[in-house]
């Protein structure tokens, strides 16, 4: 479960504006329940060497309209367990909304100038991003207490069962 106290450290993967569901996990996928085995296929047909050069704590780092297209869970699943946040300009409603209920952190923050390697540092208590590389800080959009406690949980179903 992802811990929102802790400052996360991370490389950018740098990707454009209107990454779809189909470039986050193709759609012959999609008989694939287990989030582990989805984020081996991670991006699979726009960055092959994605999913086995992903490090714990590396982050996804976007322009626009992130996560448009269908509204298969299966995407924001295909990244929870592959990296430890994305942020963007913008989400597309249904896989911000998928994202939160599936418990993979999500910010948006629209200045940023930050390139594919990069090392950011994510402060989500803060809702600050720091790009190590070139010094840069940017100001993310925070979380509202009750999203910020269904990512903590690890997604709605868990939120849910712990607030019973």
């Amino acid at each position: 479960m992802p811990r929102l106290n802790e400052l996360i450290k991370g490389r950018a993967w740098k990707f454009n504006d209107d990454v779809d569901t189909d470039a986050i996990i193709p759609g012959k996928y999609l008989v694939l329940n287990s989030s582990e085995e989805l984020a081996k296929h991670a991006f699979e047909n726009v960055r092959p060497n994605f999913a086995r050069q992903v490090a714990v704590g590396d982050i996804v780092v976007a322009g626009e309209n992130f996560g448009c297209g269908s509204s298969r869970e299966h995407a924001p699943l295909a990244l929870r367990d592959a990296i430890s946040v994305v942020i963007a300009r913008s989400f597309a409603r249904i896989f911000f909304r998928n994202a939160i209920n599936t418990g993979l952190p999500v910010l948006e923050c629209e200045t940023m100038n930050i390139s594919d390697g990069d090392l950011l540092q994510v402060d989500f208590e803060k809702a600050i991003v720091r790009n190590e590389t070139t010094q840069e800080t940017y100001a993310a959009t925070p979380f509202p207490p009750f999203i910020r406690g269904i990512i903590e949980a690890g997604g709605l179903v868990n939120y849910v069962k712990q607030h019973m």
